[in-house]
């Protein structure tokens, strides 16, 4: 019994020793500490805050329990007060000061003989030898980025509601400056930052729409988590930030432009396209459709639109084309090719039709289609098909039909010689339910550039290798994750191309969404093939997911349809965005956007925007099997403001309309209200759209002429790379007001398109 309280008594001493102690109450550990871990001093907390921000709890801590705990989370400092608290960091924050020794008496509650601080006392111990202690933080109100203004202490008008909706939850790195420049590099004007660790961004009119309430600056009080020396904020309160700089400019235009009711519809159409003969093709669902004496396959006429019996034609396909895809050839007779679908053989479909007729005289041609004879080898749902400079097909991605396994792979039609022909792209592996129906483009080096989910690269065109990953497409402000391909669907082009054809090629991309559904309000727009390529983003006037958007004759853009919440697909969008936009590349960034009138027809999934001959866009569409917003019949032109005016159009003939690249051709123009010296000549690629996937990327171009009086001469685009082969919109513009276009074809058909393929039930136009 001696032994056992003599060992007792040994025990206790060495804990004494250790302690500093060797007779009082508790007292620091100053010797047998771990590492290099020691004490420091007694600190005031809770003046002006917390001092440390890592807290944990816990009734048996020890001084040894929290630098354990301390160091595996790798910080520099640790500190216990009230006992059982267990503070851990690498700085002392607001203002913190020492305090008499005697102030740090409490007991640990895991060692009685350990001081561990007091109440609003801190026992500090550091790894480093050092404390650093930072003054009590201010408001960042000087040298702040950009044209960043303080504005105030904002109050959010509850738990529940925000002012901005936009948020980042940064625990750890969180500072004025990095929210600042977030919110600016998405074109937000206002940002907040709160409870230390949030960065908001939005718009100034936030502030009075949700709102919110200045309050006196003093409640904003809480330190930046990645800058202790400054405040973001505090409890639903927001440092509040305004950019007072020139921003994203949108302008109202004061042209009289409009959507006007053209004709009702047969059925819901899935891909639209402008003929040769100045017709438009329209494909639906075919088996699967809701319409069960649908043909799959209708060509309008125009000029018959005051008579909806004549205006239609009937046509024919013979398996599903739902959510394939379609181009025109560069063959005599500028054939629609179909390829893909949605079930069963269709899924493998390559299908054919050969315009003919003319406006007011009905064609008799109809789509061609053999499965055992002409197929694709993979089978493709939400493929997407692309022109090569070489005159053959480039198909690439979908799926394996019916919400199939993925199909990361590219194959060629005419199939080449050999066996098995695909390539596999293992890059459209990963996230294969967002890089449906890919952006595929030409560029003006000969390779290709290919854009899915949120990524995008350059490719060999040869060997389909890549040459060069380019940097990932942004998002939205809060999600880099947001995507630009079906579903989340955004739309791509190609900017302008102008004579000599030597400045850098750009691509428009915009809208989309995020995993989340939340629509991005942006777009992006990157030259591909320059040093060190990036991406520039602009605000949209509003969100837009599913949209069109359409090349128009003079160089810019309009972008229509889609909603404003969801993704594409079936029952996947809400809030129809009924707005109508115009993109003008040639205005500087930030302030190239233009608001035109809106429409009263929601045009959400499958919807379709295709520019008409005489300048107009035909608007049809809209399947998305929702009880708020029925099927959609009605079609629409919109009449772009160059048309509204009071201006005629210019008019113009060409007997000459099979181009060589680099030949020279004449036409003859009359313009009516302004000079040859300020006339401009246009070539729009044929094209074909569904999903809001131009597969031509609406490559515009404005070649080199000269005049003599009225007779023009215009020199052809140089080579295949700037304009593959194909047929194309020729317009002339007298000032900004086009003419009714003409085809031309440029650059022949170089493989032989027009004799393939060989078997007697297709119609072959010839080369």
């Amino acid at each position: 019994m001696a032994a056992f309280w003599l060992l007792t008594l040994f025990s206790a001493l060495i804990l004494q020793v250790r302690s500093g102690n060797t007779g009082g109450g508790p007292s620091p550990v100053t010797t047998g500490l771990s590492g290099t871990w020691k004490y420091a001093a007694c600190y005031v907390d809770n003046t002006n805050g917390r001092v440390l921000g890592s807290e944990y709890d816990n009734n048996a801590t020890t001084i040894e329990s929290c630098l354990a705990h301390c160091s595996a989370s790798n910080f520099t400092l640790a500190a216990t007060e009230h006992s059982v608290q267990c503070f851990c960091g690498d700085y002392l924050m607001n203002g913190a000061v020492q305090a008499p020794a005697s102030d740090c008496s409490m007991a640990c509650g895991g060692n009685a003989t350990e001081a561990c601080g007091g109440k609003n006392r801190l026992s500090v111990y550091t790894s480093t030898g050092n404390v650093t202690a930072l003054p009590v933080p201010t408001i960042q109100n000087t040298s702040l980025p950009g044209s960043w203004k303080y504005r105030g202490c904002l109050a959010e008008p509850s738990s529940k509601t925000r002012v901005f909706p936009y948020e980042m939850d940064w625990k750890t790195n969180n500072t004025v400056d990095a929210c600042l420049n977030q919110c600016a590099a998405f074109g937000y004007p206002a940002a907040g930052l709160e409870a230390g660790e949030q960065c908001f961004c939005g718009d100034i009119t936030d502030v009075t729409s949700n709102n919110g309430t200045y309050v006196a600056d003093s409640e904003c009080n809480m330190p930046c988590s990645g800058d202790p020396v400054h405040l973001c904020g505090a409890g639903y309160r927001l440092t509040t930030y305004y950019w007072t700089g020139t921003h994203s400019v949108v302008s109202l235009m004061a042209e009289t432009h409009d959507h006007q009711f053209l004709i009702g519809g047969l059925v819901v159409p899935l891909i639209a396209t402008l003929g040769v003969n100045n017709k438009v093709t329209f494909l639906e669902k075919y088996g699967s459709s809701e319409f069960k004496n649908s043909t799959g396959a209708y060509e309008l006429d125009i000029s018959l639109t005051d008579n909806y019996l004549l205006a239609w034609r009937e046509m024919h396909v013979k398996s599903d084309v739902f959510c394939s895809g379609s181009i025109i050839l560069p063959d005599r007779g500028a054939r629609q090719i179909n390829v893909g679908g949605w079930s069963d053989k269709s899924r493998y479909g390559v299908r054919l039709y050969y315009p003919d007729g003319s406006p007011g005289v009905n064609g008799t041609h109809d789509w061609e289609e053999n499965v055992n004879e002409l197929t694709l080898q993979r089978s493709r749902w939400y493929p997407t098909a692309m022109m090569m400079p070489n005159g053959s097909i480039l198909v690439v991605g979908g799926e394996n039909g019916s919400n199939g396994p993925p199909q990361p792979s590219l194959e060629i039609l005419p199939k080449p010689p050999g066996g098995d022909t695909v390539i596999v792209l293992d890059y459209l592996q990963p996230d294969d339910t967002s890089n449906l129906y890919p952006f595929l483009l030409v560029l003006p080096s000969g390779r290709f550039f290919i854009g899915y989910y949120n990524e995008a690269r350059i490719l060999d065109p040869v060997t389909f290798d890549t040459i060069a990953v380019l940097p990932n497409m942004p998002g939205a402000v809060n999600n880099f994750q947001a995507g630009r391909t079906y579903p989340m669907e955004g739309s791509a082009m190609l900017l302008p191309q102008h004579a000599p054809y030597t400045d850098p090629i750009e691509i428009l991309i915009c809208g989309g969404t995020t995993p989340g559904q939340i629509v991005l309000d942006n777009c992006i727009t990157i030259a591909p093939e320059v040093d060190s390529p990036a991406w520039t983003l602009e605000r949209m006037p509003s969100k837009r997911v599913m949209p069109c958007m359409v090349t128009l004759p003079d160089g810019t853009y309009m972008i229509l349809n889609g909603a404003h919440q969801g993704m594409a697909g079936f029952r996947q969008s809400r809030d129809p965005n009924y707005s109508a936009l115009l993109y003008d590349p040639t205005r500087p960034i930030g302030q190239r956007f233009s608001i035109l009138n809106s429409t009263i027809v929601a045009r959400l999934y499958h919807s379709e925007a295709t520019l008409l001959p005489d300048g107009r866009v035909l608007v049809s569409g809209s399947d998305p099997e929702s009880p708020e917003y029925p099927q959609e019949f009605r079609i629409e032109v919109y009449v772009p403001p160059y048309l509204n005016q009071g201006f005629k159009q210019p008019t113009f003939t060409i007997t000459e309309t099979d181009w060589a690249l680099g030949g020279q051709y004449t036409i003859e123009v009359t313009l009516f209200q302004g000079t040859i010296s300020s006339m401009r000549v246009s070539l729009i690629a044929a094209s074909s759209s569904t999903h809001g996937n131009v597969m031509s990327g609406g490559r515009i171009l404005f070649p080199a002429f000269s005049c003599s009086g009225t007779t023009c001469t215009i020199t052809a685009p140089p080579n295949v790379y700037v304009c593959p082969p194909g047929w194309h919109q020729l317009f002339v513009l007298d000032g900004p007001t086009p003419s009714h276009s003409a085809w031309v074809r440029i650059g022949g058909d170089p493989a032989g398109l027009g004799n393939w393929p060989d078997y007697s039930d297709f119609t072959l136009p010839g080369v």
